[in-house]
Parts: C-alpha cells; sequence; structure tokens
C-alpha cells in the first residue's frame, strides 16, 4: 500500500533522520562519506531469474511490486547492500531505487548483460569491444548515476576465466575501466568508483588485481572475488580464508567478496560471514554478498520464486543466513590495518600466468566522453532520480511464506531513510581517476617490481555477438565448483 495522508509522511519524515549518504573510497575501505564511519559490505547477490531471464523490457530494478516484495525480506536479513548484474538503461527504475535508498539498501551494479553489444567476450573481447558495446555501458552510468545509493559500477565479471582468456581479456578490462573512469570524470556529477569482480583462480588472483589496479590510466578503484571455497562447518585456517587474507595483506585497494556462499555442504550455516566481518579479515576485507537471493538451478538460492513469478516462499538457508547477518554489526577497521601505495605498471612479464599488456586498445568512447552519449541520438533513456516516499510502494500485495509454509502477514517496508538527492543532476565532476579524456593507450611508466607511486583517489597516503556463457554476466554452480578445485590446489 502507498502512503496516502499528509498526517502519516508527517511522521515518516520526521523519523528519517537524514538523506542516504554516499559511499566513498578512502585507501582500502569504503567510507561514509558524511559520517566518515567505515563501510562493509553485508549483501546478496540478486538477479531473479539468472542469466537466462535477462531481456530488453526487463530487470530486477523495474518491478515496483517486486522490489517492494524483496526491499521487505532484504531488511529481514539485515543486509545494506544488493549486487545486480544486468539491467535495461531504457526502463524506468526510479520508484524501486527510492524504495532501495529508503529502506537503506545500496547497490552495486554490473554494466554488463549476456545480450549482444552488452557484453566482453572472454576468448575473443576484440570481438565485441565496440561503439554498440561502450555506448551500452555509458547509457547504464547515465541512468543509474543519479541514485545516491549506487556505490559502483563493476566493469566486468569473471572476464578472466575460461583457460585462454588470461592471455587475452586483462587488456580490455582495464580499456573498459579507462573508458568508464573518463566518462563519469566528463559527464556524470558525482565520482562513482568502477571495479571488477574476479574469479578466485589461485593462478591468477594475485596478478590479475596487481595488473588492474596499476599504472595511471585504466586502474581500478576495487577488487572484488567470487569464492567458494570456505564449505560446511570449518575454520579460517581450514578454509584457506588465511592464505587469501595473505594474499592481499599488501594491497592498496578496497577488496569484498562479489559472491560467496559454497553449497557442497548443506545447509549452508554461513560461518564465512562470521569470519569476514571479524578483525581476521576487516583490516584487508570489505566485506561481501552471498550468492544468490532467488532460487536458479545451481541451486543457491534462500528464497524460492513461485510459478506465477509474483509469490514467494523462504528457504532454510535463509532462516541460516539471517541468524548471521542480523548479529554481524558494522565493525571497525583493526587499529593494526596498513594502508599500502598504488603500484606503478611493471614490466609485463612480472604478472605471472597473465598478459600484463602496458598499450590498451583504443577506446571507442571519446566522441562520448567529450560530448555525453546522449549526442549519439536516439535517446531511449532517461536519467534516473529518487521519488517521495508517498510515490512508491511500502509494502507488497504478493504473497511471501516462512520457510515452515506459513504466510507472513505484515510485510512492510520501514524507511530509514531520507531520499533527496544530494548535488547537482548534470555536469562533470571534473575528479580525475585514471580515465583521462579516454584517448590514453599506455597504462602509465614502467617500474621495477619493487616500486610504487601514489593514486590519486585510491590511497589517502564469443565468436558472434550473440555468443556468451553464463559467468561471464553471473556466478555459476560452474563457476563455484570451479572455485573450490582452485583453492584445494
Amino acid at each position: 500500500m502507498r502512503f496516502t495522508t499528509a498526517a502519516v509522511l508527517s511522521s515518516v519524515a520526521a523519523s528519517l533522520v537524514a538523506a542516504i549518504d554516499t559511499i566513498e573510497i578512502k585507501g582500502r575501505h569504503f567510507y561514509n562519506s558524511k559520517t566518515g564511519d567505515p563501510f562493509f559490505i553485508k549483501g546478496v547477490d540478486y538477479q531473479p531469474g539468472g542469466s537466462a531471464a535477462v531481456e530488453k523490457g526487463a530487470d530486477p530494478l523495474s518491478d515496483p511490486e517486486k522490489c517492494a516484495r524483496d526491499i521487505y525480506l532484504f531488511q529481514q536479513l539485515g543486509i545494506n547492500t544488493i549486487r545486480v548484474y544486468s539491467v535495461d538503461p531504457t526502463l524506468d527504475h526510479d520508484e524501486c531505487m527510492t524504495m532501495l535508498a529508503g529502506a537503506g539498501i545500496y547497490l552495486l551494479l554490473d554494466v554488463n548483460s549476456p545480450l549482444p553489444n552488452e557484453h566482453i567476450y572472454d576468448m575473443e573481447p576484440w570481438t565485441t569491444y565496440t561503439p554498440a558495446y561502450i555506448k551500452h555501458v555509458y547509457e547504464v552510468i547515465e541512468v543509474f548515476a543519479g541514485y545516491d545509493n549506487v556505490i559502483a559500477f563493476l566493469a566486468g565479471n569473471e572476464i578472466v576465466h575460461s583457460e585462454g582468456s588470461e592471455l587475452v581479456s586483462p587488456k580490455y578490462i582495464k580499456a573498459v575501466v579507462r573508458d568508464m573512469k573518463a566518462y563519469i570524470t566528463h559527464q556524470i556529477p558525482r565520482s562513482i568508483p568502477v571495479g571488477y569482480s574476479n574469479a578466485d583462480h589461485v593462478e591468477f588472483r594475485v596478478s590479475l588485481s596487481e595488473y588492474l589496479a596499476c599504472g595511471d590510466i585504466g586502474w581500478v578503484d576495487f577488487f572484488a572475488i567470487n569464492s567458494y571455497q570456505w564449505c560446511g562447518d570449518n575454520t579460517f585456517s581450514g578454509s584457506g580464508y588465511d592464505v587469501l587474507v595473505n594474499d592481499y595483506q599488501n594491497y592498496s585497494l578496497p577488496i569484498f567478496f562479489s559472491e560467496y556462499g559454497c553449497n557442497l555442504v548443506r545447509p549452508r550455516i554461513f560461518q564465512e560471514t562470521t569470519a569476514l566481518y571479524s578483525e581476521q579479515m576487516t583490516g584487508v576485507f570489505s566485506g561481501g554478498l552471498v550468492y544468490e537471493f532467488t532460487q536458479e538451478p545451481a541451486d543457491y538460492g534462500i528464497v524460492e520464486i513461485a510459478a506465477n513469478g509474483k509469490d514467494v516462499s523462504l528457504l532454510e538457508e535463509f532462516d541460516n543466513l539471517k541468524k548471521v547477518t542480523t548479529v554481524v554489526k558494522n565493525p571497525d577497521i583493526p587499529s593494526d590495518a596498513t594502508e599500502n601505495d598504488r603500484p606503478a605498471c611493471k614490466d609485463p612479464s612480472y604478472y605471472t600466468n597473465i598478459s600484463g599488456d602496458s598499450v590498451l586498445p583504443e577506446s571507442f568512447g571519446v566522441d562520448y566522453i567529450k560530448n555525453g552519449v546522449a549526442s549519439a541520438g536516439k535517446v531511449k533513456w532517461t536519467k534516473g532520480k529518487f521519488l517521495s516516499l508517498d510515490k512508491v510502494l511500502d509494502e507488497t500485495s504478493y504473497t511471501i511464506k516462512d520457510a515452515e509454509g506459513s504466510e507472513i502477514k505484515d510485510k512492510k517496508i520501514k524507511w530509514v531513510a531520507d531520499v533527496k538527492q544530494s548535488g547537482p543532476t548534470s555536469g562533470g565532476n571534473g575528479k580525475e581517476t585514471g580515465g583521462g579524456d579516454g584517448t590514453e593507450t599506455s597504462v602509465g611508466p614502467l617500474a621495477d617490481s619493487d616500486s610504487t607511486t601514489s593514486s590519486t583517489g585510491s590511497s589517502n597516503k564469443p565468436k558472434d555477438s550473440g555468443a556468451f556463457s553464463l559467468q561471464a554476466a553471473c556466478g555459476t554452480a560452474f563457476a563455484a565448483a570451479l572455485a573450490v578445485v582452485f583453492a584445494t590446489l
């Protein structure tokens, strides 16, 4: 139901102490830009229907009834962030994004989709890195940059994954990051971080993170990992989490789990969630997102959507995750956490098991960076903007049943934040963070293996256009199983 009376609205407004604050990066952690408090990502991956359901005319953030249903459940889980893998920029997302913001929930958004001209094909990236692809990326940025609860954009998901992709794809990831950062600098009013979500393969998880962080052009603001190596009843050392922390101990940028939640032992009890927000990890890792919210063929879901596409039933693992997430508080950063300078790029031979090219492909986005993607004409999208809370749903009409099959009657979303936009709605922010004007192709000066350089803004000190594999846009059981195998090697 919607708010309908001035008295109710007045009461609601009085209880909302502040607008949803933007999140920023300082050093190797995320922070609330207004309060200065550390922000640890505590969330779920959210793409109902999975990759197979992605099509023009629908996405997870365009149906207010479904958003109201799931946002209520997000609040029951006690999470603060969701990740969405694919969106259609031509749709209206204002109501869903307003509901998320009012509920105090942030968004990490991938700019790719499985559709033609909307992703990078891992094995032959030059066939899909095209003007049409860059146009799609910029349209997604334009639409979602207006929402203050967008934490960051992900330039790719597991693009380096299939055998052979590590030799051809890294420089294309870096090129897309360059293109996105240049566009944000020149066309978007606020600086929004850009990062990459990596398959957790032990052969290149460190070298790829170093390559993507290095140099003056195309460096990521954060590095995310899809990790499934903690299975069942385990320990910090038994799971290999101690190795993960050690691998990234000297990394200069924020790191978090963009997917986690091994399902090889059932039911999942999410011990790793407790570990993730403990002092053993918070000096290096900034939280993570459980894969995944809705039940799909890969069998990772914690809720199941009925055949009518509307009603949902909670699964046992929803309650198991809730027991953990609702008691995990936003942690402090350990006093002994280190800050590290972002590195200069090294000779390509330094980056083991990947191709660490020092020259990037020429950008197809230069005209858009200068003039805006709307200059291409035939604009079918509009910049996103928050609505007032009296204009959005606060409760779904769909049925929600708990894990025992009983219907939940009170499904009302609790508004915890105001949704007024914080700044200007047009014009670039002018903050150079590694995009330049889009024309640069050199990643920066080469350096000896022990050389470093301070960063600006990151540290305070398919054979055809339709070819696509699920792991390139959404995590899968295949990807998860591989991660477990590689973690045990």
